[in-house]
């Protein structure tokens, strides 16, 4: 076995063995921002039983212009599919009892509705952004930050962003399993199906940064960035009906199909640039 296939083995052996301590953690605090940890230290982990370089993992922060495409493209592929949505009354724009709620925590009573929408989104994009980055970077550092650049050492663009995406939403299915992620409302597999394509769409879009730039925060900071916008905006801001949860968030049709559209552009060109393998004279250093 080649030292890049070994590195994968032992991660993914790291990743499968603290799974259920990140579980438990998980259900402790009431928080997944262990079980996301426990990815990273994995990648740690693999790293120092394979005598490979920490440095590997991507730390160089890369052009800033990668940067802002990472953060833009999530809240993007979130804005037209929720367009798509509220045009099509699959949901409707806005939830006026979510509205309240935030009203009264903000403490801002005499407020417009508009108002206070729009200091969600400011306060969604700035400080609840920010409070994602311990979990992500956990993460990260697994499967940007590490498996990326293993798989490329032997295989091509097209299989390391396919696979390192499936891998990706296999860490999340026990959960979906298990009752802690996903909706009770819609069928199982139709939630594994959307919520794969949707993960393995953000995969090809990141696998590709990781390759342009050799860094691992634009990878971070494009998941950093979708999970808020889906989670902390576009989600609850939405006003459901019964058609609604087959088409919002993750679970649904209308983000997986928008994020694809972006996954196919990014597989383009990363084919074009990247297709053969270790055509990236930057990922071949060893991890």
């Amino acid at each position: 076995m080649t030292g890049a296939w070994s590195i994968t083995a032992v991660f993914l052996v790291f990743v499968a063995g603290l799974y259920p301590l990140g579980v438990w953690l998980l259900l402790r605090v009431q928080s997944a921002s262990p079980l996301m940890l426990t990815v990273g230290l994995a990648a740690v982990g693999a790293c120092l039983v394979c005598r490979r370089d920490l440095r590997a993992l991507g730390w160089g922060w890369g052009e800033w212009k990668y940067q802002y495409h990472s953060y833009l493209i999530p809240l993007l592929y979130s804005f037209v599919a929720y367009l798509v949505i509220w045009g099509l009354s699959f949901g409707s724009w806005y939830d006026s009892g979510f509205v309240e709620e935030l009203r009264a925590g903000y403490m801002l009573e005499s407020w417009s509705d508009g108002a206070i929408i729009a200091l969600r989104f400011v306060l969604t994009a700035t400080v609840s952004f920010t409070l994602l980055l311990p979990g992500v970077l956990g993460e990260e550092m697994g499967w940007r930050g590490l498996l990326v650049p293993a798989l490329s050492k032997n295989l091509g663009f097209t299989h390391v962003a396919l696979l390192s995406g499936l891998l990706w939403s296999m860490f999340h299915w026990p959960l979906m399993f298990l009752g802690f992620y996903g909706n009770t409302e819609t069928p199982l597999l139709f939630q594994l199906a959307t919520f794969t394509v949707c993960l393995v769409s953000m995969s090809v879009v990141m696998a590709y940064m990781r390759y342009k730039t050799d860094s691992l925060w634009p990878a971070v900071t494009f998941h950093m960035s979708h999970n808020v916008f889906l989670q902390k905006f576009f989600t609850p801001i939405t006003a459901e009906n019964d058609t609604t949860v087959w088409f919002a968030d993750e679970f649904g049709l209308a983000v997986p199909l928008v994020a694809a559209c972006f996954g196919l552009l990014y597989w383009r060109k990363g084919v074009g640039e990247f297709g053969r393998v270790e055509t990236d004279k930057s990922l071949r250093r060893p991890c």
